[in-house]
């Protein structure tokens, strides 16, 4: 979940590296640091909190041309600067930043201790450069292969050693890590947007493999020392897509760029009055005997997948499970080769994701991923991919690549059904087509509604969101919404589970958050309500326009575009994005940066 930087060139590395820890602050803020090579030894700069406190000190300070960076999302040890990366060896020649678990580092520590070696944190990180330590007899290669060998769980590693000044080492076990190839100068970084600015040119190292990367060469070999030849993959987003451009903050930024992610994933997904997915490469016989799908994913991704078994149960009578992936392998699922399991990840690097959908591939079942990453290794590593083509995501919570996801699942739903000879309703091709005009007109419509929906949560520490069927699972991303970035308690439940225990917590004026777009329960939806209102509950409800009835019996209403039922959530979702980025504000909260999480999450 931390972010690594690595840099070799004739530029300032201390400017790149820290421009590029900017770029991955999402993925962790606990602490940042830097080591270079500088006069012939390893400077080390590194400080807890955010990168702005490590950025005054060494910005203009070295004029290192090699080094490597990190931002660390704790795992083991509190965050402070001992613990903060990279991490020396006792010669403080060799430095290391990783992103990962090293699960049997306890035990490596007290071999190492007992050969004389001193720590100075508490990190599982500090065993590897002393194991490179212990290794090294002139040959960084096999020091670090050697080195990689003992550690169990997942890495990914970017080192410098003193006495290889123009050379950076690399490795890479089940955390994401991408090499830029530049023109005289290579970079080395968790994900994109750290080296988008300086190179398009990118090779994706895949579990097992190390690279030595000088500012001339990238040479890439597996873990026995055989050279592997890698495709060099070019970007096709630019680094404008990385920035803010103009907007407060990256996640309103990415709630406004929704409508042109819809129209990018839509486009020439169409032909005709049909679906056309050619890069599924899935066909109709493979698909007639699939007996079950099974969909995996984690939060936000997850109440995509809820979507998603909407729609396959609903269309095509295929019966879905859905499992959040850090429970799915655990409990032993009923998979093989009947099996189609679909995969949902912004990332595609979700360790617990990527572990599923390895398991599921053990038991015979084929894997559909729906990433918004290609080079992932999750896309790599799927039978079937589809792309959703949401562009590059910063902030912490996710906007448009929930959308986008959904706008996958109704693709692959109707193009599944084409495949099987079902007669799909034509409303929802038609509907889909419309789909990014109306997602704009409900951000143009929602906007000026804002502070007088929001006010309602003044001085609320607590709140609910209550739907039935497809409106359900879009509150459970709502309440997510709220909590994640404003702090606000907040709980999603099915409308009709109400009386069941969860109306013991309505008390006079508490927010609640009503989605109430599905036609055929619409009815029933509204006498939930009433239960709501008639014990003091101040409800906000979202509907379609045409329902404005309901205004007799809530106390807010937010209106979307009439659409079919099934196309609503694309729609009503973006309303309580706005809601919860206009409470986080309000509160003055950090938005792109939530207490506590990190966007792509690499360890289990």
């Amino acid at each position: 979940m931390c972010g690594i930087v690595g840099y070799i060139g004739p530029k300032k590395a201390s400017e790149i590296l820290i421009d590029g820890l900017a770029k991955l602050e999402y993925r962790g803020y606990d602490s940042a640091g830097i080591a270079m090579l500088e006069n012939g030894k390893v400077i080390m700069e590194k400080k807890e909190g955010r990168l702005s406190k490590l950025a005054d000190i060494v910005k203009s300070k070295y004029d290192a041309n090699i080094g490597i960076g990190h931002t660390r999302w704790a795992t083991h040890g509190k965050p402070s600067d001992e613990n903060s990366h990279p991490h020396f060896d006792c010669s403080k020649k060799i430095a290391v930043v990783h992103n990962g678990i090293i699960e049997n580092f306890h035990q490596l520590k007290e071999e190492l201790k007992e050969d004389g070696h001193q720590f100075d944190s508490e990190t599982d990180t500090e065993v590897i450069p002393h194991l490179i330590e212990e290794y090294y007899n002139g040959d960084m290669l096999e020091a670090l292969q050697k080195t990689i060998k003992r550690l169990d769980g997942s890495y990914a590693l970017v080192v410098i050693n003193q006495d290889k000044p123009e050379e950076i080492f690399c490795a890479r076990k089940d955390s994401p890590l991408v090499i830029g190839v530049g023109q005289g100068e290579n970079f080395v970084a968790s994900d994109i947007p750290a080296i988008i600015q300086h190179t398009k040119e990118t090779i994706i190292l895949d579990d097992g493999e190390i690279a030595k990367i000088t500012k001339d060469a990238v040479e890439i070999m597996d873990l026995p020392g055989n050279n592997v030849e890698k495709e060099i993959l070019k970007v096709d987003w630019d680094a404008d897509s990385a920035e803010k451009e103009g907007f407060d903050h990256f996640m309103l930024k990415e709630i406004y760029e929704q409508p042109t992610a819809l129209r990018n994933t839509l486009k020439d997904k169409f032909e005709s009055d049909k679906v056309n997915l050619p890069d599924l490469n899935i066909d109709s016989e493979y698909l007639k005997g699939v007996n079950k799908i099974a969909i995996v994913a984690c939060g936000t991704a997850w109440h995509a997948g809820l979507v998603g078994k909407h729609l396959f149960e609903t269309l095509l009578r295929i019966p879905v499970e859905i499992d959040i992936a850090s429970e799915f392998r655990y409990r032993n699922p009923l998979v093989d080769e009947k099996t189609l399991v679909i995969v949902v990840s912004q990332s595609g690097e979700t360790a617990d994701t990527l572990a599923a959908m390895r398991d599921s591939q053990k038991k015979g079942a084929k894997v559909l991923a729906v990433t918004n990453n290609k080079g992932s290794s999750i896309a790599r590593e799927s039978e079937f991919i589809f792309h959703t083509i949401a562009g590059p995501e910063i902030a912490v919570a996710s906007t448009k690549a929930y959308t986008t996801q959904l706008m996958g699942f109704y693709l692959i739903t109707l193009y599944f059904g084409q495949l099987l000879g079902k007669e799909m309703p034509k409303e929802l091709y038609d509907g889909l087509k419309e789909i990014p005009v109306l997602a704009d007109k409900v951000l143009q419509n929602t906007k000026d509604q804002l502070d007088k929906i929001t006010a309602p949560f003044d001085g609320w520490d607590n709140s609910f969101f209550i739907g039935r069927g497809m409106d359900w699972y879009v509150s459970q991303e709502g309440s997510l919404k709220l909590k994640e970035i404003s702090y606000i308690h907040a709980e999603a439940y099915a409308a009709g589970e109400l009386k069941h225990g969860t109306l013991a917590l309505i008390e006079q004026d508490i927010p609640v958050v009503a989605v109430a777009t599905q036609q055929d329960i619409y009815d029933k939806t509204v006498s939930n309500i009433k239960e709501v209102k008639a014990r003091g509950g101040y409800v906000i409800a979202v509907v379609q326009e045409g329902d404005e009835d309901i205004s007799h019996s809530v106390d807010e209403v937010i209106k979307i575009p009439k659409v079919p039922s099934l196309l609503t959530p694309i729609l009503s979702v973006i309303p309580l994005q706005l809601l919860s980025y206009k409470e986080a504000v309000k509160r003055g909260q950090d938005v792109d940066k939530p207490r506590n999480l990190a966007k792509s999450v690499t360890v289990e």
